[in-house]
């Protein structure tokens, strides 16, 4: 292929580990779970996936509140299991992406401890600490993206700690050689057991401003809304600061070959794309989130992908994201028909794509209880929460899914018995299907994989065209926003459907017209 690189040219699964199979019936999913499904990752074609946070933690924020960067809590299994888990990965040629979480550690983390334990601790500076403001209260307007103050007062100490997330996650001074040098030791820690890469999270936030000035309100907030958007994150986050930050961590990974850096990123295109570094010396693959925040129509999209593509630095490779732990599922936000056509484009477009588990059956918005509720954002800010898009995966029509022999710590979809894997597993029509047939396309054309983009000028303002083609091949994606049928021309030549979101076009020709069904999207290829 023109591009060797494994990140370039492959596709990325995220798991969430608490929701993807359950072995020992504590109703939590656990590494040897995912051991147990490697088979399905390979059957499926995914080339990479990315673990979410399995280290030891109190659980506050569902292991985004790390208590020991160099271990794995019980709830998961062991380091004799994580270690198992890459042997196995590795032996079926799947990557195995770790999240890394260095903006903040937990309360119960021994260097917070250490730290709060006096103002002349040596580990003070290891975390943010402030005096109250002259008046008294907290020393700036800063927000937590959870609700509430981004300030908690430390009484023993009489200063203000600083946690951009919950109190129970106080935000480490990156500014400090020695919280850099620690946090690089742990990243060795896990590369030499052989991971292949880091998602890090929030990486736009581990710098902020030296003064601690107060964030402007923002002009368009809307009340209803969550609190953190009261203010725009100025002084807070997205600092210039950070990218020697992210320069560093990117260079201990290739002193171990081709290992990724990915940054989790909610920025505009024009932010977000800095992030590839000064001479692309940032993260490999600033995550794009931007297919979840546009609007879901031909033209939006395709003037997204267009200035998506303008805007990257010169040897900066795109990649996409439809969902993840932390946003509405896809199919709950478009509908399955249109779900339908975000697998195709997703899996099309130029770039590294990244699935979220149980996208590839169609999950939609699964109800939770309010007494079911576990996210400490519902919690704070009711309306808000996470639970519904980290529901367990349905793997078979046995109780509970497959997922587990106990009750699992979140409710399934209604229609478990019917949206599962197994049941999809088979049949042709079925979004499972599509979603393997995609990955399969990807690996064999290389126009798919790493190829060029071009997008096609198309009359139907429902229709998004375009183009892809390498080493003298090339494949036209056409895909209907719309739920009414669209006649389009084509140029001339014979014409075949390589791949449709409807069951039963594959290998039909397509002329001098392309009749193209409600909500259907295909790929061609001339003969």
């Amino acid at each position: 292929m023109t591009e060797t690189v494994w990140w370039k040219r492959g596709t990325v699964y995220q798991v969430y580990p608490r929701s993807f199979q359950d072995t020992n019936g504590d109703g939590v999913g656990d590494l040897p779970g995912i051991m147990a499904r490697l088979d399905y990752l390979a059957w499926l074609g995914v080339d990479a996936v990315w673990i979410s946070p399995v280290y030891p933690s109190p659980m506050a924020d569902f292991g985004y509140d790390v208590a020991d960067y160099c271990g794995i809590d019980p709830l998961f299994g062991t380091l004799a299991d994580f270690d198992a888990l890459i042997d196995e990965a590795h032996r079926r040629k799947l990557k195995v992406i770790l999240d890394f979480v260095p903006n903040h550690s937990s309360i119960a983390h021994p260097w917070f401890a250490e730290s709060r334990s006096s103002r002349s601790s040596p580990k003070r500076d290891w975390y943010i600490w402030r005096d109250p403001a002259p008046g008294g209260g907290p020393p700036n307007n800063w927000v937590s993206n959870f609700g509430g103050p981004a300030w908690t007062l430390d009484e023993a100490t009489g200063q203000y700690y600083y946690h951009a997330f919950l109190a129970e996650q106080p935000d480490l001074n990156w500014r400090n050689p020695a919280v850099r040098a620690a946090m690089h030791d742990a990243l060795r820690f896990w590369l030499e057991r052989g991971v292949d890469g880091f998602r890090v999270d929030v990486i736009w936030h581990l710098m902020k401003d030296a003064g601690f000035r107060d964030n402007p309100a923002n002009p368009d907030y809307a009340p209803g809304t969550p609190e953190i958007n009261r203010f725009t994150q100025v002084y807070s986050a997205d600092r210039p600061e950070v990218f020697d930050v992210i320069a560093g961590m990117r260079a201990v990974l290739r002193q171990y070959g081709e290992r990724v850096l990915i940054g989790e990123i909610y920025l505009p295109i024009e932010r977000l794309v800095a992030y590839y570094g000064p001479d692309l010396t940032g993260a490999d693959l600033p995550f794009n989130f931007q297919l979840i925040q546009t609007p879901w129509r031909a033209d939006a999209v395709a003037d997204l992908v267009a200035n998506y593509e303008a805007a990257l630095p010169e040897g900066g490779w795109p990649n996409w994201v439809l969902g993840n732990h932390d946003q509405p599922r896809i199919a709950a936000r478009v509908g399955e028909a249109q779900a339908r056509i975000a697998a195709m484009l997703l899996l099309t477009l130029r770039g590294t794509p990244t699935l979220y588990y149980g996208d590839e059956i169609g999950l939609g918005h699964v109800p939770i209880p309010p007494e079911r509720a576990q996210d400490p954002w519902e919690r704070n800010e009711p309306g808000h929460g996470r639970d519904p898009e980290r529901t367990p995966m349905q793997w078979d029509e046995a109780p509970q899914a497959g997922f587990s022999d106990a009750e699992p710590w979140l409710p399934l979809s209604e229609d478990w018995p019917i949206r599962n894997v197994e049941a999809q597993r088979s049949d042709p029509a079925s979004m499972l299907t599509l979603h393997r047939r995609l990955l399969a396309l990807r690996r064999d054309h290389a126009a798919l994989a790493v190829g060029e983009y071009r997008g096609l000028p198309v009359e139907a303002e429902a229709v998004f065209a375009y183009e892809r083609f390498a080493d003298g091949e090339s494949l036209r994606v056409v895909l209907n926003f719309g739920g009414e049928s669209q006649s389009l021309p084509l140029p001339e030549g014979d014409w075949t459907i390589l791949l449709s979101t409807l069951a039963g076009r594959a290998g039909a020709p397509a002329r001098t017209t392309l009749a193209l069904g409600p909500d259907e999207g295909v790929i061609l290829r001339r003969i």
